[in-house]
């Protein structure tokens, strides 16, 4: 039997859910299709939003031949079949659109390939991918496409796709679907349309009406959206960080467990908070980098599931701790040494091993600061080109609030 998702595939247009941006009044889909013009198109976006069928109906409406072809199960020579077709079709006034799904899996010599096609016009091709397309696809392959990005669908989308699975004829009709369990599917379908209608189709195969118990026997929990290497990977580790950075520690700990709970890589996890320690906790609290050294070893050592407590404890300790990012001194002073590069090294520093370096200068007027009754022998160390630089300067919170004291005692005794 065919599956219900193909069976409800919208015949119009104006039967696609959740894409208003593109399709509503004043969508720019709906623009190019009343002008009667359609450019090669990237269509990014989630599974299950209706990128496969919006290719087909783009192509229905515009009267376009529709090649589809799979860059997960087809190779080249395929590829050139399609497109000597569409060639040869096009010589008879047929024009062709080329839908290639998850186009991110070409080559980037395959991706190379389609570019002269793509340049002659011998085709329109409507690309769809779940991966973004800024890192997926070849730059020269994007700059001749529009993109798209497609919504995941939301609850009133979801909702519109269930009532029609419920009224169409070749939906099922007659089906009642309890409140509880009619939220149930709607939430475990995650934004994903088809996986919703396979949810109605297997609850439907156990009885009638839909009890939220039997949705429980046929729905697995949905993943979270996430990736090792893709979009979504680069996405949640940025929350992360961004949620420390801002003291929300709720936001820090969810999407420190949505990486984990994913599959990601706990040491990836447990790098980034070292980093954090240092770049956004820094001296208003030494110890964050303690605590996050701590948890990557601990994390190195005990593996998944165990490192979730070290994770999170390194996770709650950087963000409550107070911030400072006066680290990034490091970036002036290098600044300094690429604007100086020939700048001596104050000679009182120098070492002098040898008779002659001495006899030249070498470490002459060094004071050695221990020797001095407040351990502190107040010498300018920087060279004469820089004195007066403040490459460090304290912030306000935390640990550092000492630090500055420190500095302007250290500063009125050099005066």
């Amino acid at each position: 039997m065919i599956p219900l998702p193909e069976r409800l595939r919208p015949k119009s247009l104006e039967e696609v859910v959740g894409q208003d941006h593109l399709l509503g009044t004043g969508g720019v889909l709906t623009r190019l299709v009343a002008a009667g013009h359609l450019p090669s198109v990237v269509l990014w976006g989630p599974p299950g939003c209706g990128k496969t069928t919006l290719a087909r109906l783009l192509a229905a409406r515009l009267n376009l031949r529709f090649a589809p072809f799979s860059a997960v199960l087809g190779g080249v020579p395929e590829l050139r079949g399609l497109l000597a077709e569409a060639a040869a079709a096009a010589n008879l006034g047929q024009n062709t659109l080329l839908f290639i799904d998850e186009l991110h899996r070409f080559s980037k010599s395959q991706q190379d390939a389609l570019l002269p096609h793509l340049e002659a016009g011998a085709v329109t091709l409507v690309g769809a991918t779940t991966e973004n397309p800024s890192f997926a696809l070849n730059r020269a392959l994007v700059s001749r496409c529009r993109v798209f990005a497609l919504n995941l669908l939301d609850e009133v989308a979801l909702g519109l796709l269930l009532d029609r699975a419920l009224a169409h004829p070749e939906g099922v009709p007659g089906l009642v679907i309890e409140a509880p369990a009619r939220e149930a599917l709607i939430r475990l379908a995650a934004g994903d349309g088809r996986r919703l209608l396979l949810l109605v189709e297997g609850t439907a195969a156990l009885g009638n009406p839909v009890t939220l118990a039997a949705v429980g026997e046929v729905a697995a929990a949905p993943a979270a959206a996430h990736d090792r290497d893709g979009e979504n990977h680069y996405d949640v580790a940025s929350a992360f960080i961004k949620s420390m950075r801002a003291s929300d520690v709720q936001a820090a700990i969810f999407y420190l467990a949505r990486q984990l709970d994913a599959g990601e890589d706990p040491l990836f996890v447990a790098r980034r908070l070292v980093i954090f320690a240092s770049e956004d906790v820094g001296l208003a609290d030494p110890q964050a980098l303690v605590v996050a050294t701590a948890a990557l070893t601990a994390t190195a050592n005990l593996g998944m599931p165990e490192a979730i407590y070290p994770l999170t404890q390194a996770a709650i300790y950087n963000a409550t701790a107070p911030k400072s990012n006066t680290t990034k001194s490091y970036f002036a002073a290098a600044e300094a040494v690429r604007r100086l590069p020939g700048v001596g090294v104050p000679m009182f520093l120098r070492n002098a091993p040898t008779g002659l370096m001495k006899d030249l200068g070498y470490g002459a007027g060094y004071v050695y600061d221990h020797d001095t009754p407040e351990h502190f022998a107040g010498q300018n160390c920087l060279p004469e080109e820089l004195r007066g630089t403040h490459f460090y300067k304290p912030g306000p919170f935390g640990f550092e609030k000492d630090i500055a004291k420190r500095l302007e005692w250290w500063e009125a005794r050099r005066r």
